[in-house]
């Protein structure tokens, strides 16, 4: 062996140059900026703390937190808020189960009445948190008051005419083809109730249902209009025609004023079609006659539910004489 050397035959264990880091120590080492303020840290968890902070930058105002919209069962309850809405609906009987009041709300007129009413109906007096009543109004305008009121129950297209001829009475339906807006839904059903339609048929996808925005907009009359849901519209439409009924739609590119068709007197279905796209094809094909509204001006068409009303309206003339 050789002075200062190794064994001979083993292999040497000198390691060869480092290699860099690439820079990655040195940008460590580098500063990530100012700290941003804590109402913009996603890990801040001082919700006070962060409300105030908002509101000191919005003037005063109370930042109005918007639940996140989540799609409904068809058994889950709906709500109605406001404190108008609820009044009217309780005094109409609507079905409700309980009725939420928010802690410390201004107890005025109306909210005195919403309770008297409800206790005399044996519903259930809540008081909860305005954040739960934002929740569970899905951010809606409710004025410190909700109705619960339970999924509705859809009667049979059949049913619609039965109640017509109990009262011994001449059959008059109102369809919707294409109504997307529950307000609209709600809408029409007032100037049906006014008007002496014995229910609202819907098809079951794709159009407004009976949710709270319609309660709401029909001020109480869904509580005694049936409304009736078919899985096909035009089968439904089909299956009116074969019972004696005559179906007239309603849409901007009919043929003839409505005050002008001769069908009204008759057992009669008055099809609402969309704003927008109004009639769809197939629905088209099974009416009898497709009238429109006479307009002058500029307006090109009218909201559904006024549409409705001015129709209905027709049809009572008619029928009154």
């Amino acid at each position: 062996m050789a002075a200062g050397g190794r064994a001979s035959g083993r292999p040497s264990k000198k390691k060869g140059p480092a290699k860099g880091t690439g820079g990655n120590v040195r940008r460590s080492l580098e500063g990530k900026g100012a700290t941003p303020p804590a109402h913009m840290r996603h890990w801040y968890k001082d919700k006070a703390r962060t409300e105030r902070i908002a509101r000191e930058e919005s003037g005063g105002a109370s930042p109005r937190r918007t639940p996140v919209r989540t799609k409904k069962s068809d058994d889950a309850p709906e709500y109605i808020g406001g404190r108008n809405p609820v009044l009217e609906a309780l005094l109409a009987g609507v079905p409700a189960t309980a009725l939420y009041v928010a802690q410390r709300v201004e107890n005025d007129d109306r909210v005195r009445a919403s309770m008297k009413a409800a206790a005399e109906r044996g519903i259930a007096l809540l008081e909860v948190s305005r954040e739960k009543l934002d929740r569970l109004t899905e951010g809606a305008v409710h004025q410190g008051v909700a109705l619960q009121i339970p999924a509705y129950d859809y009667a049979h297209p059949s049913d619609l005419v039965e109640i017509a001829r109990d009262g011994a009475e001449v059959p008059l339906v109102v369809a919707l083809d294409g109504v997307t807006d529950p307000r609209n839904l709600g809408a029409i059903a007032r100037s049906a109730t006014a008007f002496g339609a014995h229910g609202l048929l819907i098809p079951s996808r794709r159009t407004a249902g009976v949710t709270g925005g319609a309660w709401k907009t029909s001020a109480g009359t869904l509580a005694s209009l049936r409304v009736a849901r078919a899985a096909n519209l035009t089968a439904a439409l089909r299956e009116y025609r074969e019972a004696g009924l005559f179906v007239v739609g309603l849409d901007g590119e009919g043929q003839v004023d409505i005050g002008d068709v001769s069908l009204l007197e008759d057992p009669l279905v008055v099809v609402i079609g969309s704003e927008g796209k109004g009639l769809s094809r197939l629905v088209r094909e099974q009416c009898d006659a497709v009238a429109r509204i006479p307009m002058r001006g500029a307006a090109e068409s009218l909201n559904a539910g006024v549409a409705a009303g001015v129709a209905l309206y027709e049809v009572a003339r008619h029928r009154s004489r």
